[in-house]
């Protein structure tokens, strides 16, 4: 768990596992409107040495960024009402592919989140400071969640 208290910080604490990050991992974010999910993802990319801008893919559903040290697949599921639109979006064969898959929303489709995965909620309190929970699910998660925790830059404290 790690409290952040602007966009910024956010941003640079996402950085922070970036270095971890293999092809097939998948992470899941949660959040409510403006949580700060699109910019846990742009300090990623930062991370990952992505040059261009990393913007919300509400509308395109599914964005792709190949010119880091790792492609960079950025889903986000709000308008999407079924989970038979995700195989119509290349969804499977994203999460399946050569990179790491960032999912916004994915809790409307819990039926189709791989087997494993790293889950980030991040909840904004009334004075705007953030709370970012990770939680994963499967080995190869459970493995990125501990380095990634034991990085001295991220500063994640572990919660019962």
């Amino acid at each position: 768990m790690r409290q952040t208290t602007s966009t910024e910080a956010t941003k640079q604490l996402a950085a922070t596992l970036a270095p971890y990050l293999r092809p097939g991992d998948v992470i899941v974010l949660n959040g409510d409107l403006g949580a700060g999910k699109t910019q846990f993802v742009q300090g990623v990319a930062a991370g990952l040495g992505i040059g261009g801008p990393v913007t919300s893919p509400t509308f395109n559903i599914l964005l792709s960024y190949m010119d880091g040290a790792l492609p960079l697949f950025h889903f986000d599921l709000y308008r999407l009402d079924g989970s038979d639109q995700l195989e119509d979006i290349g969804y499977f064969e994203t999460v399946d592919g050569p990179g790491a898959t960032f999912i916004e929303w994915g809790e409307k489709f819990p039926e189709a989140l791989p087997y494993g995965y790293l889950e980030i909620d991040i909840t904004v309190n009334e004075s705007g400071i953030r709370l970012v929970q990770a939680h994963s699910f499967g080995e190869r998660a459970r493995n990125l969640l501990f380095v990634w925790a034991k990085d001295s830059k991220s500063r994640l404290a572990q919660t019962q």
